[in-house]
């Protein structure tokens, strides 16, 4: 069995509305399977064969979405504790290579984006980073190398 993961609440509301929107794809590309099938011949039906396919990966990928839900916990990230780095935590480091300040709010697997400025809880960095307290200093290796951490601030996000 799967553990479960924590989660925001704005991450777990993101995950239902891209549900949503795959079920209207589905709806649409099924439609759109039914009309081809009615053109005739299968095995030369272009817009048959692409159909069945993208009706794969889109029911697929509403598996994916819906296993994340039913093994998600979620929490409220505006109400977690700030005396030692955690999930829901937005976090301030310095990397201590490149005297760089860096701020990141570690999330769960299932919501943690780092074009947003979020890092997995799981992830080598996110798994270092968490426990720690202001001031601490911890190093992680990651594929490229070895980083070096300290802790600056820790605070809470502005979102669920």
């Amino acid at each position: 069995m799967q553990d479960m993961m924590p989660i925001s609440f704005t991450g777990r509301e993101k995950l239902f509305e891209d549900l949503e929107k795959l079920e209207k794809d589905a709806v649409e590309t099924r439609q759109r399977v039914a009309e081809a099938r009615e053109e005739g011949d299968l095995k030369e039906n272009g817009a048959y064969i692409y159909g069945r396919q993208n009706l794969g990966f889109i029911e697929g990928r509403m598996g994916e979405i819906r296993a994340k839900i039913n093994h998600s916990q979620p929490r409220d990230c505006t109400e977690v504790s700030c005396e030692k780095a955690g999930f829901g935590t937005v976090v301030t480091v310095r990397n201590l290579d490149t005297d760089q300040k860096i701020i990141w709010q570690l999330l769960g697997p299932y919501d943690a984006d780092l074009t947003e400025d979020s890092i997995s809880i799981l992830s080598p960095v996110g798994e270092a980073l968490v426990g720690l307290k202001v001031g601490d200093k911890v190093s992680v290796e990651v594929p490229r190398g070895e980083l070096q951490f300290e802790m600056l601030d820790i605070g809470k996000s502005e979102f669920k």
